[in-house]
């Protein structure tokens, strides 16, 4: 499933490329608005959210309509949400580029660009169309192109979210020098969930490094297990468009931080 959602999400990009060049990017690139800072959001004693805008996915299929993603965001950031998250991929997340440039225009928070993102291309994209932070997942690179669009992505100064399923792969994203670390509970190759697994890699985590929780943020108590584990931040987004996400937001930006 993983390299299908890869191979999917390149597709595409190629197909948008022959529309929108890389000259047509960094001349977009040239005009855009300064990144928004993403570090000083965890700088805070209480658990970040980062709201995701999400009709679907390969698990559970379709979820919500969304007709008007920039409506819901400033919905999300007026409840408190910090972040919000864009998910770009066309085929199974129903996402699109339009999605993120409708939302980073009407919010003033970060906007993350969540995709499978493999190459140089999409990051321009990113950049050129409102994103503020990138995914990079670790299981989905080989460490070569891991490092190489890491830095990539640093030299337009957008943030990075590294995501990491194992032991070994949090590991990866240290040594890469990242300092925004996500954990995720759900495994991309099975699509099975194990909320325990980010207490057993957080506690191996150096100083310096801001945690986010990934998937299986269902309630209060999902996400004041996963503070007690030593997370700075839960990204969220099935229950909140499935739910009442003013409220759920509202209850999850409230837990205390526990500093391990």
């Amino acid at each position: 499933m993983l390299d299908a959602l890869y191979a999917g999400s390149l597709a595409d990009a190629s197909r948008r490329s022959e529309l929108v060049s890389v000259a047509d990017l960094e001349r977009a690139i040239g005009n855009a608005r300064a990144i928004r800072d993403v570090s000083v959001i965890f700088d805070r004693d209480v658990i970040s959210v980062i709201a995701e805008i999400k009709r679907a996915s390969p698990s559970k299929g379709a979820l919500a309509t969304i007709a008007n993603p920039s409506q819901l965001a400033v919905d999300y950031e007026r409840a408190g949400a910090r972040i919000i998250s864009v998910l770009t991929e066309e085929r199974q997340f129903k996402g699109s580029i339009k999605d993120l440039v409708e939302v980073s225009q009407a919010v003033s928070c970060p906007v993350l660009r969540k995709d499978f993102i493999a190459n140089e291309y999409q990051i321009l994209e990113a950049r050129a169309n409102g994103a503020d932070l990138i995914l990079l997942i670790v299981a989905g690179l080989n460490p070569d192109t891991l490092k190489r669009l890491y830095d990539f992505s640093r030299q337009f100064d957008l943030g990075v979210l590294v995501e990491t399923h194992s032991l070994d792969e949090f590991n990866v994203a240290v040594d890469l020098g990242a300092k925004l670390i996500g954990i995720n509970a759900r495994d991309l190759r099975t699509f099975e969930t194990d909320r325990d697994l980010f207490g057993t890699i957080a506690s191996n985590a150096p100083l310096g490094v801001t945690l986010v929780a990934e998937s299986a943020v269902r309630n209060l108590a999902d996400v004041e297990s996963y503070a007690q584990s030593g997370a700075d931040a839960v990204l969220v987004g099935e229950a909140l468009v499935t739910g009442d996400y003013a409220k759920l937001i509202s209850e999850f930006s409230q837990v205390l931080k526990i500093r391990l």
